[in-house]
């Protein structure tokens, strides 16, 4: 049985109330969501003494969610990662969107759902965020009604749901950019956590870290995360796809099709471990490789350095909308987006 609360949570620069919501569990887990970019704050799950601890980076405060520029925590859109030369077609009109990552655009442009406050309500033991994404915002088109579900349950599963509408035909592409450390949010780098990534495959990048289209087999790369790797391991090898990303920040393609396990992650010092589960195409696994001595700083005061924290995003392919031989993120006038991802919490 999870029980939700909410309490006051600061105020944004434009004086709206920005409002924590509590989902705790009936062991005494919980879950702390903003409605604010609709941002994991934290996630409170045993070690393998039974001891709660954070697992997810985040800020004390509102302004410091309004001020980052990471996304930590934040639901993403309306197009997750990058969309190469900020532009896309759909039929024959072409849309322009902003550049905020050199030519490129990233993560639903400069003002993305990350930067929105959404309208909350509790609806039994799910918190569930609505927003309207109006026409034209960020370059889009259509008015796209996006429905985001949270629940946390006594498995300590924090399951996302996704679903959207709209009246016109535009891009969809959901994500939620939440960084992880097992040991702890304020435990350092994450490079000793050991990973295994349901993935043969992975999309190709160039240096811009956008997909080229040709998806290669893992085997015999440092993206190889069949079995398990500790992360560290070999992140600094001389390797083209890790020089790019400088470290991981690549989309594996997981096996198999519809709802499944995705991807293991676990951290022997504390003993926790998370499972990653979605009916999405892709999983980014991003390394935090640019969380350089972060203004704002974090929760407690502590700034939030480099690998600090790490993600696990499930998405459709970036850059899919340039390559057909990827599924693509098309959203067609009247029919549904619905897709699930399930962050599963245990300890060992």
């Amino acid at each position: 049985m999870t029980k939700i609360t909410k309490k006051p949570f600061g105020k944004l620069s434009t004086g709206e109330a920005v409002t924590l919501f509590e989902l705790r569990n009936s062991s005494g887990a919980f879950v702390e969501i903003i409605d604010f970019g609709g941002a994991i704050r934290s996630i409170n799950v045993p070690d393998r003494d039974g001891k709660i601890a954070d697992v997810a980076l985040g800020y004390d405060s509102a302004e410091g969610y309004e001020n980052q520029d990471k996304y930590i925590g934040a639901l993403i859109g309306r197009h997750g990662n990058r969309i190469e030369d900020a532009a896309f077609k759909i039929g024959r009109r072409k849309y322009i969107l902003a550049k905020n990552d050199g030519r490129n655009s990233l993560h639903g442009g400069i003002k993305g759902f990350d930067k929105k406050l959404w309208k909350a309500e509790i609806d039994g033991e799910s918190l569930v965020l609505k927003y309207l994404s109006k026409d034209g915002e960020e370059g889009f088109p259509g008015n796209l009604s996006v429905t985001v579900r949270y629940s946390f349950n006594d498995d300590n599963a924090l399951s996302i749901d996704y679903s959207a509408e709209c009246d016109q035909d535009t891009v969809c592409n959901l994500t939620n950019h939440c960084y992880f450390n097992l040991d702890g949010e304020s435990a350092g780098s994450i490079e000793g956590h050991s990973l295994k990534i349901n993935a043969t495959h992975f999309t190709v990048g160039n240096s811009e870290c956008l997909p080229t289209g040709y998806v290669a087999k893992v085997e015999g790369t440092p993206l190889d995360f069949t079995d398990f790797h500790v992360i560290g391991e070999r992140i600094n090898e001389r390797h083209e796809q890790l020089k790019f990303g400088n470290g991981y920040d690549h989309n594996f393609c997981p096996d198999g099709e519809g709802f499944r396990l995705m991807a293991i992650l676990k951290a022997e010092k504390s003993g926790r471990v998370m499972e990653v589960y979605s009916d999405l195409p892709g999983v980014q696994f991003y390394s935090g490789n640019a969380l350089n001595s972060l203004p704002p700083a974090g929760k407690g005061g502590r700034i939030i350095n480099r690998r600090d924290g790490m993600c696990l995003e499930t998405q459709f392919y970036p850059n899919a909308l340039k390559h057909k031989n990827f599924a693509q993120p098309i959203l067609k006038k009247g029919e549904k987006y619905h897709h699930l991802t399930v962050y599963r919490f245990l300890a060992e």
